[in-house]
């Protein structure tokens, strides 16, 4: 260190001025002007690299808030493509002038068909507990409570079918539940 200093007294004492800097760094190391442009330029790099970060961000969020929202918009279209015939059914049944017991039987048999098909398309499952079948409060709903010759808290009768759409409970069976003796 020393030596150094030396030196740049005698440069300084000759006339010759040197840069501090320059006098500080060995021969084939880059300046320190040189290591400020390459910082610069890779700061404008990593700028760069987080400004496309960024948007693409932006661009994935967008993106997938329009996914949700056209889910929500056609949550109900397959339902509705397997509906449409089920109507037509309908429809045809009213339009027939003389209608016997018969074929308004076999019209209707046939619409139950089709929409029973249209339920499974759509995973639409019926709740229809047996009688003496425990009863499940996610899947029940007891309106009243009857005295029975079996265990207690069992299916007595069902007054209505209940309907479970996957695995999530649409509507719960409406049933009687046997009294405790």
């Amino acid at each position: 260190m020393q030596d150094q200093e030396n030196q740049e007294l005698n440069q300084a004492a000759n006339g010759e001025t040197v840069d501090a800097a320059q006098a500080q760094t060995p021969a084939g190391s880059p300046s320190v002007e040189e290591q400020l442009s390459a910082t610069e330029a890779k700061l404008a790099e990593m700028h760069d690299a987080f400004m496309r970060a960024k948007a693409e961000g932006e661009n994935i969020r967008r993106r997938a808030q329009e996914d949700v929202s056209k889910a929500h918009k056609f949550a109900i279209e397959s339902f509705a493509e397997a509906m449409v015939p089920v109507r037509d059914s309908l429809e045809m049944a009213l339009k027939v002038e003389t209608p016997s017991i018969e074929s308004m039987k076999e019209g209707v048999e046939m619409t139950l068909k089709q929409l029973t098909s249209a339920f499974e398309k759509n995973r639409l499952v019926e709740v229809l507990p047996a009688q003496g079948d425990k009863l499940d409060p996610n899947k029940h709903q007891a309106v009243a409570v009857v005295p029975a010759d079996q265990e207690a808290n069992t299916v007595v009768t069902v007054l209505q079918k209940g309907y479970m759409i996957a695995d999530r409970l649409l509507r719960p069976a409406i049933v009687t539940a046997a009294q405790a003796k």
